[in-house]
């Protein structure tokens, strides 16, 4: 009955998940949106670091050799939710905008002796922005009026979201590799729409779109070395496929007359047009009496060779292609770590964990030619164990992020996010004894 009924929670919150946009941020008109973390409840609280981490009470989706780790007597079930607030600003001008979203939905069990199985939601990228501005036009036909202006509006909905199942195997102590299989799916919108206030003038409206159904395939390993009876060390290695998403990006561009309201449509498409990166990860953690655990996290994203369809006009011409040098390969670095004192200990704060992370990433997106923007970000978070007679091996996961994409010339954001995490964690797999 509890399969049943986690079963059933687990399809309303996927339901939910992929509605939901989680960002304002104006750069997610650009490539495949803004990247989402895909990092659980446990890991944010450290900024996301996870490649060398393996623990046996929560879901480690970044590298999936921790699946193995997993308490063989459990069934574990972690699902997340964010509020954020972030703030923009751009010439001295400032704005602020809000989001709640449902983050992810993720579960765990231990499958066959060493062999743990992991399954869940979550995101990949997400597109959510919706700005305008106008501006006066100094030179217009002979029948325009001196003080005419025009605006462009610019919006964007959709993103991309991905359903897994994932195996890791321990064959022999120490060492561990696992892979996630999944399925990749969602809709990217983008609009942009040029009014004139003389009547003479066309609107032109450019309408952007792209539906993806294709799959995404990871790797992870994990050495553990014991330094001695109290210290060790975890090696955690990663690799996504890279490749192409066989998706078929459309560009509608329509010019409709002001006085009779009558349209024109030009369609354009491009094949093959959307690729994933080749990314690769490494990550070393040190574990201290399991209670302090420190590491450090690398991540590459091979995004300077791939090409996005845009829409250019040369001569008069125009036309809509895949063009290179849109972005840069992007570097990420993560230190964080989890201190508790000890979960065989019975004080309530004794059990507690306390987290921290720091993380910087190269900008990768290159807008109008020039790089975009570095981020910067910082986290810290509890672990505040559950504990009545029904179950006390079960976390709430709290974390506070900020979250700054700043460059020159350009708009500069921050972002401010709480992050809570239930990691519901229960003895399905126990064999009880009846005298």
């Amino acid at each position: 009955m509890k399969k049943i009924i986690a079963a059933a929670f687990l399809a309303g919150l996927a339901v939910q998940v992929s509605a939901q946009s989680g960002t304002n941020s104006p750069y997610s008109q650009y490539g495949l949106g803004a990247l989402a973390s895909q990092a659980t409840s446990f890991n944010r609280g450290m900024n996301g670091l996870a490649y060398g981490f393996h623990e046996r009470n929560q879901v480690n989706y970044a590298n999936p050799a921790s699946y193995a780790s997993v308490d063989s007597l459990s069934f574990i079930f972690d699902a997340g939710v964010s509020l954020q607030l972030t703030n923009f600003e751009e010439n001295g001008n400032k704005v602020n905008a809000k989001n709640a979203d449902i983050e992810y939905v993720v579960a765990s069990f231990r499958a066959f002796k060493h062999v743990g199985v992991s399954f869940g939601l979550l995101p990949y990228t997400n597109v959510g922005y919706n700005f305008s501005n106008t501006q006066n036009v100094n030179a217009f036909p002979s029948t325009s009026s001196v003080n005419a202006t025009y605006s462009n509006a610019y919006n964007g909905s959709g993103g991309l979201h991905l359903v897994y199942l994932g195996a890791g195997w321990e064959p022999f102590k120490g060492f561990s590799f696992g892979a996630n299989i999944g399925y990749l799916w969602g809709t990217l919108n983008r609009n942009s729409t040029n009014t004139y206030s003389d009547s003479y003038v066309n609107t032109l409206s450019k309408n952007y779109s792209a539906q993806v159904k294709s799959y995404k395939v990871d790797f992870g390993a994990q050495y553990t070395y014991a330094v001695d009876k109290k210290n060790e060390l975890t090696l955690g290695l990663t690799y996504s496929l890279g490749h192409n998403l066989g998706t078929e990006a459309e560009c509608n561009l329509i010019s409709t007359n002001s006085q009779t309201s009558i349209s024109d449509t030009t369609r354009y498409v491009v094949s093959n047009s959307l690729e994933l990166p080749h990314t690769f990860g490494v990550g070393l953690m040190w574990n201290h009496n399991n209670r302090l655990k420190f590491g450090v996290d690398y991540q590459l994203q091979k995004w300077a060779k791939l090409k996005y369809p845009q829409l250019t006009t040369v001569n008069g011409t125009t036309s809509y292609n895949l063009v290179d040098g849109q972005f840069n390969d992007r570097h990420k670095f993560t230190l964080g770590g989890d201190y508790c004192k000890g979960e065989r200990y019975r004080g309530f704060f004794s059990r507690m964990h306390y987290r921290a992370g720091f993380s910087y990433a190269s900008p990768y997106l290159k807008i109008n030619g020039v790089d975009g923007p570095r981020e910067l970000s910082a986290s810290l978070g509890v672990g505040i164990p559950i504990l009545n007679a029904y179950n006390n091996r079960s976390m709430l996961n709290i974390s506070a992020e900020w979250v700054n994409q700043s460059v020159t010339g350009m708009i500069k954001e921050n972002m401010f996010r709480i992050n809570v995490g239930f990691t519901f964690n229960e003895r399905w797999f126990a064999k009880f004894k009846v005298e």
